[in-house]
C-alpha cells in the first residue's frame, strides 16, 4: 500500500483543501481515508478503526485513489428519474391545465390525465399490475401457511 498514495506536499495540500470543501459526510470520510495515509502513514487497520470502517473498505479506497485520483471523491447521488418519459419541465407543462382545474376546486379524472400524458408521449403508458416474474400460486400458498412461533402455528400438546 505504500506505493498507492504519494506523501508529497502538493498532494497533501490538495487533499486538505478538498477536505475543507467536502459536500457530504461520505465524501469527507473518503478524503480523510486518503489524507490520513498520506500524512501519518497509518496502516489500513488503524484508518479503519478511526473511521469506523472495515479494513477491506480502506484498501478499496486506497486502490481506487491510485487508479482514479480525485475522481474518487466525486460521488454520484442515488435516486433520480431513471425511467422517465418526459423531463420535469415537459411533465409540468402537460399537467398545468389539470393543476389549474384542481386549484379552482374542480374534480380531476385520472383517465383524462393519462390520455393527455400518453398523447404527449406518443405511446401507451400503463403501469403493470404486478411484477412479470411474480409467482401468484407461491404467494397464495405463503398466505395460507402459518408462521412458526405464532399461536396459530403451534400444535396442541
Amino acid at each position: 500500500m505504500k506505493d498507492l498514495i504519494s506523501c508529497d506536499k502538493p498532494t497533501i495540500a490538495a487533499l486538505a483543501n478538498r477536505l475543507k470543501r467536502a459536500n457530504s459526510h461520505s465524501e469527507y470520510q473518503r478524503i480523510q481515508c486518503v489524507l490520513i495515509r498520506a500524512t501519518l502513514g497509518s496502516t489500513a487497520a488503524q484508518i479503519a478503526q478511526l473511521l469506523g470502517w472495515s479494513t477491506a473498505t480502506v484498501h478499496v479506497i486506497h486502490s481506487r485513489w491510485a487508479k482514479e485520483g480525485e475522481a474518487l471523491f466525486d460521488l454520484r447521488g442515488r435516486g433520480g428519474r431513471r425511467h422517465q418519459h418526459l423531463s420535469a419541465e415537459q411533465e409540468a407543462q402537460v399537467l398545468a391545465p389539470f393543476v389549474a382545474k384542481a386549484q379552482a376546486g374542480g374534480m380531476l379524472n385520472v383517465a383524462e390525465i393519462q390520455r393527455a400524458y400518453e398523447q404527449h408521449v406518443g405511446k401507451a403508458v400503463v403501469p403493470r399490475p404486478r411484477h412479470p416474474k411474480a409467482d401468484v400460486a407461491a404467494q397464495a400458498g405463503f398466505k395460507k401457511t402459518p408462521l412458526a412461533g405464532t399461536p396459530r402455528g403451534r400444535t396442541p400438546g
